[in-house]
């Protein structure tokens, strides 16, 4: 399965291993307004994106009908473990958290 992280600059980084996934997260510490967050997408065109203050984004970037979702003050390393499910193609753990609508 394809998938790709987008730094906080919004460079590509194909298919991270979770070391990888940790240096593109700690680069949240250079976040600002132009660039708030980091993400991850898979081939299904689900994509997490995560926040500084915590806050993560559930998309389908595809789909318009599939409104985002959100969950608030996500600690580094539940965001670290989702990022490694996403990458794996759980889709269905990861649907099965308490997004908020």
């Amino acid at each position: 399965m394809s998938y790709f992280m987008y730094d906080v600059m919004g460079g590509a980084v194909d298919e991270p291993d979770p070391e990888a996934m940790e240096r593109v997260l700690d680069g949240l510490a250079n976040a600002d307004d132009e660039h708030p967050d980091v993400s991850l997408s898979h081939e299904s065109e689900w994509c997490l994106s995560a926040f500084r203050s915590g806050l993560l984004i559930w998309e389908n970037t595809e789909d318009d009908s599939v409104a985002p979702v959100k969950m608030r003050e996500v600690t580094r390393e539940e965001t670290l473990r989702l990022f490694r499910l996403l990458a794996a193609g759980d889709i269905a753990s990861i649907e099965a958290l308490p997004w908020q609508r």
